[in-house]
């Protein structure tokens, strides 16, 4: 493949701004990708690991000025985002270097032999190892918490796997500086550099994907481009796990009761959380399911003020902006569908905010509607008006998977009265997060937090944000009957290394 130029573009004129690099070859890809595999050696000491990720974060956390720069320049998310983003990343990269020190993501667990069992058990010692090198796809909408130094590259790099990079083409800038960061902190603590690659191009990410040496890989993006690189994936004579998120509707359901009790909070609320970002948020709420009727009127009536007053906002890059427009006018002109703010064009090179109505009866079955089913990417949301309960859940029925699933109960449903508890009951196959009187933009970074969803939310069933996105890039291994002097430090009966574990069926900690 020609190698070509990789320029950084501003968002906000449409214009070329630098060269940053060129798009790599094959042959620059399989270089890359075989300076991170000789670099897994480094990364078994997990003393040395956590060290490594940590200073990441104190060094992405020093060029915390030239990089929020570099990224408003590339993105026009705004200097205020962008710093509360890349405090996120360093946060998550020192989360994970707590998890290594721990230890308790090993899931070591030791069964001594016992002859009196049926059938027999024999000495078992069970752990999980790194897969090896993970490729890393980048996102557009976080230039920091989901791109070279994200989730998936500090998750993998805790597991103790090297990672190569596909940058994304609205940031390369940004990319590039971010991997030098984290090549210098890899450097001070003896870590070859190579355990951080980066490649540009849309080819490279192709040729990324089907090297032998890849073992996994985590994509945040488009459905069309997860869906490719999936099947790529499952495709390769040895196929490899896919980690991809790939889009979401995050579907609402605001009851009667709520809609009456606080239909002015609900729509300024929702006006907040569908226009934060320019609405360019995986977890954006897509797809909003009000009752008919007064209390809803209300509801709406307070959107269109809170979205009316939202300032017009620059997308990502033309493309997005050019998808968004032909996206919502395709919409706009089904029968029945009403915009009474009406989203569109804001300017040259920026967009406004707005959102569309249709009648629940419009969703229920297969056709034209079909299309107010899928995600917008921007500004836009598509309130549902249903004439009963029975019209929400039919159309709760035809949703894909999703990342969340909110719905806004009065105070007594909350309390128990009512529809709330089979509501949660419904809206949990839909989606990896459900959310009570609350609004899903806002991933916290937490233990707890699961990022993920039914297909075409995820590929998988794993999280990229939390401690547990760790999980993705280990498997367990088990040694049957191996002398005591030949296991490793991490099954040894004495645990020299003091790890959690579960020991003859306790758990020791």
């Amino acid at each position: 493949m020609a190698a070509a130029p990789v320029w950084s573009v501003d968002p906000r004129t449409g214009k070329q701004r630098e060269q940053v690099a060129v798009e790599a070859t094959a042959e620059e890809v399989d270089a890359v990708v075989k300076a991170a595999q000789a670099a897994r050696g480094a990364l078994a000491d997990r003393t040395v690991r956590s060290a490594f990720l940590r200073a990441a974060a104190d060094g992405l956390q020093a060029a915390k000025d030239w990089l929020v720069e570099t990224a408003d320049a590339e993105t026009a998310l705004g200097p205020v985002r962008l710093t509360g983003e890349l405090a996120r990343t360093c946060y998550q990269l020192r989360a994970f270097a707590d998890i290594v020190d721990e230890g308790a993501f090993l899931d070591v667990i030791v069964n001594h032999p016992d002859d009196t069992a049926t059938p027999p058990i024999p000495d078992l010692r069970r752990y999980k190892v790194p897969l090896g090198v993970v490729a890393v796809y980048s996102a557009s909408n976080f230039p920091f918490a989901f791109s070279v130094a994200g989730g998936d590259t500090a998750s993998a790099l805790a597991a103790g796997c090297p990672v190569v990079v596909k940058s994304h083409p609205d940031h390369p800038a940004l990319s590039e500086l971010v991997a030098k960061v984290l090549r210098r902190a890899a450097a001070e603590h003896g870590v070859p550099e190579g355990v951080v690659g980066l490649v540009h191009g849309f080819e490279a990410g192709v040729e990324l994907i089907k090297h032998p040496l890849v073992a996994a890989a985590g994509f945040t993006g488009s459905v069309r481009g997860g869906r490719a690189l999936f099947d790529a994936a499952a495709a390769r004579p040895v196929p490899i796990p896919f980690h991809g998120e790939l889009g979401s509707l995050n579907p609402v359901v605001v009851t009667e009761a709520a809609a009456a009790e606080r239909a002015d909070a609900i729509g300024a609320g929702l006006a907040g959380s569908m226009t934060l970002g320019v609405g360019q948020f995986c977890v954006k709420p897509g797809l909003v399911l009000v009752p008919s009727g007064a209390a809803g009127d209300g509801l709406v009536k307070s959107l269109t003020d809170a979205v009316s007053d939202t300032d017009a906002g620059v997308l990502l890059d033309h493309r997005m902006r050019d998808n968004f427009l032909a996206g919502v006018a395709e919409r706009a002109e089904l029968p029945d569908v009403e915009s009474p703010v009406t989203p569109g064009a804001g300017g040259e090179h920026t967009v406004s905010a707005g959102f569309l109505t249709v009648p629940a009866s419009k969703l229920a079955e297969e056709g034209a509607y079909d299309l107010l089913l899928e995600e917008c990417f921007g500004p836009v949301t598509v309130v549902v008006r249903y004439d009963d309960e029975g019209e929400a859940t039919a159309v709760l029925s035809r949703l894909p998977g999703n990342l969340t699933a909110t719905v806004h109960l009065s105070e007594e449903e909350a309390a128990g009265e009512g529809r709330g508890a089979e509501l949660l009951a419904e809206l949990t196959p839909l989606a990896g997060r459900v959310l009570v009187n609350g609004w899903p933009t806002g991933v916290a970074v937490a233990p707890a937090q699961h990022h993920g969803g039914p297909y075409p939310a995820t590929t998988s069933t794993s999280t990229s944000v939390g401690g547990t996105a760790i999980e993705r890039w280990l498997r367990p291994v088990t040694y049957q009957n191996a002398p005591e002097a030949l296991l490793p430090k991490e099954l040894r009966d004495d645990n020299p290394l003091g790890l959690p574990r579960r020991f003859n069926g306790a758990l020791e900690r």
